[in-house]
């Protein structure tokens, strides 16, 4: 198996993991504002602790979103940089498969439907089936507000993330059809570790500057100026 250093500052936690042969170490910490200032020491640290360098991993992962937008950039800039300069390829992790993965690691989930707090009174979410061991979405990415949330048909959604605090807002539908949420669920760099294993077989790789962030709320402000421009013309 391939040796992935995998990168999280989505939320307010920041963690760093490191995947060998299956093997997984994770430093994982809950510091809001913190991420820039402890983010590469915690490589050099994890790094050290292993008795490897950079150049001598196979890849570089790194939580692209969505979440934080000042923190998704940390962890894209970091995984960038170290990756550019070892000539390794950089895998981009959804965090909401992150927290699906957790979810059924941690519970035994089948079904997830996994959120992130958007702020503004918005969430973000992503509903997923575990099949063969890992996170198939069954709905896309999205950014919305509480009661515009749906659940996917089907029993026995496991309710995860941050996103769930806006519960109270959410249709009956919603409301009736989850289990009590579990909000402590954070996306974390040791269970992007594991899905960027996948990803590598899979050769997802891509170049260190091709790896981008997913900000869905900026992904609809710019579909709204694409059609306000169109309505102009």
């Amino acid at each position: 198996m391939a040796k992935i250093l995998a990168l999280d500052t989505s939320t307010d936690a920041c963690s760093v993991a490191l995947s060998i042969d299956g093997e997984i170490q994770e430093d994982f910490r809950i510091i809001p504002r913190q991420h820039t200032r402890e983010l590469l020491p915690m490589v050099d640290e994890i790094l050290s602790a292993a008795g490897l360098k950079v150049k001598q991993l196979d890849a570089i992962a790194f939580g692209r979103g969505p979440g934080s937008f000042a923190g998704i950039r940390i962890a894209t800039g970091a995984a960038q940089g170290l990756a550019y300069a070892a000539n390794l390829p950089v895998l981009p992790i959804s965090t909401l498969a992150a927290i699906a993965l957790k979810a059924a690691r941690e519970y035994k989930a089948e079904r997830v439907m996994s959120t992130l707090d958007a702020r503004m009174n918005e969430l973000y979410s992503c509903a997923y089936e575990i099949r063969s061991g890992l996170p198939v979405a069954v709905t896309k990415e999205a950014v919305s507000a509480p009661e515009n949330i749906v659940l996917p048909e089907g029993d026995g959604w496991f309710a995860a993330g941050k996103g769930w605090v806006y519960l109270e807002s959410m249709s009956e539908q919603v409301q009736q059809g989850i289990s009590v949420p579990v909000m402590d669920i954070y996306p974390a760099a040791g269970i992007m570790a594991e899905l960027a294993q996948e990803a590598f077989v899979r050769g997802e790789g891509v170049s260190a500057e091709l790896a981008q962030p997913v900000y869905l709320r900026d992904e609809i402000s710019w579909k709204k100026i694409s059609e306000q421009k169109k309505k102009g013309q």
